[in-house]
């Protein structure tokens, strides 16, 4: 069994789904926070919940006794093979406003799952890092070894204390953990709080969209199949000691030239407003992807047009009053 923390979220959605269409069990763990709306959690759950080899349990891993229990179901029960932690409190702005969600959720939950999997000889640990962790540096491409010593929000630094706590577990215990610095996710079943879906969904409804920094900002936009694609292929790849690797498409893309991109999927236009860029963000991300294709053999490829098409297709599914009656 595949234990995937931030199972209801959006990356921790599709890899649960992915691993269950190949045919191996899988424990989900969420807390169904409020950050974003509970019912597109819900409605990821529904889904996964109608496969046999699901099974889900709603636990906050800040709390040590909730997470303690995660890992007292592998001892009693089916032993997990790979611990896959995507559970974090996202969101490089609202870390500004409620920096105390950040260090419980990035920081204190971590801590229970590297003690959970110490504490119950789980050889394998992979995480979600970020690419925000680089984003005092000025140097693109970002690539692994560069210097990370310089977060400007407090979520990038938590990320970054996440990947400093994984290296001393391997070191001092000799649990395997992988850490994946993940690019700007997008697609169907996306979260409301990120650009691509917040740039949908008002282009859709007639909205104005925010552009910040006059819109002159780049991002490596990156198909969350992609990102399975790549958390499958390390699944599959078993190793010692402790590993960090981007995984981005590798070539980023010009916020205006996105917005470009999601007009053309919709056939509308969009209202924008500029804006200058607000306290903790970056101007651009650009991803450095050759180890992670040494390592997987796979590279990140999805045209960011054929993502938003399917983006746009699966958002005008999800809000359309037959499903909406359908989400609990």
């Amino acid at each position: 069994m595949i234990l995937v923390t931030g199972a209801a979220g959006f990356i921790g959605y599709h890899l649960a789904a992915r691993l269950l269409s190949q045919g191996r069990r899988v424990l989900g763990v969420d807390n169904l926070n409020s950050y974003y709306d509970p019912r597109l959690k819900r409605a990821r759950l529904t889904r996964l919940m109608a496969h046999p080899a699901f099974e889900f349990l709603q636990a906050d891993l800040a709390e040590r006794a909730a997470a303690e229990a995660v890992f007292a179901l592998h001892a009693n029960k089916e032993p997990y093979e790979v611990v896959v932690h995507l559970a974090a409190q996202a969101g490089v702005r609202h870390s500004i406003d409620q920096p105390h969600a950040y260090t419980e959720s990035n920081v204190t939950g971590f801590l229970h799952i590297l003690e959970g999997c110490r504490r119950s000889e789980i050889g394998r640990l992979i995480y979600a890092s970020s690419s925000s962790v680089y984003a005092g540096n000025r140097k693109t491409p970002f690539a692994v070894g560069d210097p990370v010593e310089t977060p400007v929000s407090l979520y990038a630094a938590t990320k970054r204390a996440g990947e400093l706590m994984a290296h001393c577990y391997s070191h001092l215990f000799g649990i395997a953990t992988t850490g994946l610095r993940f690019f700007t996710v997008y697609g169907p079943w996306g979260r409301p709080d990120m650009a691509p879906f917040k740039f949908v969904e008002a282009i859709e409804r007639g909205q104005r969209i925010e552009l910040y920094n006059y819109g002159r900002m780049q991002r490596d936009f990156t198909y969350v199949d992609d990102i399975v694609e790549g958390l499958v292929r390390v699944i599959d790849r078993p190793h010692t000691g402790y590993r960090l690797y981007n995984v981005g498409h590798g070539s980023p893309v010009g916020l205006l030239e996105f917005v470009h991109t999601v007009e053309r999927a919709l056939g509308k236009r969009a209202r924008k407003r500029f804006l200058p860029i607000p306290l903790g963000d970056v101007v651009a991300t650009h991803a450095e992807v050759e180890d992670f294709f040494e390592y997987t053999g796979f590279y990140p490829a999805t045209p960011v047009a054929a993502g938003v098409e399917r983006l746009v297709r699966w958002y005008r599914s999800y809000s359309s009053p037959r499903h909406r009656a359908m989400v609990v």
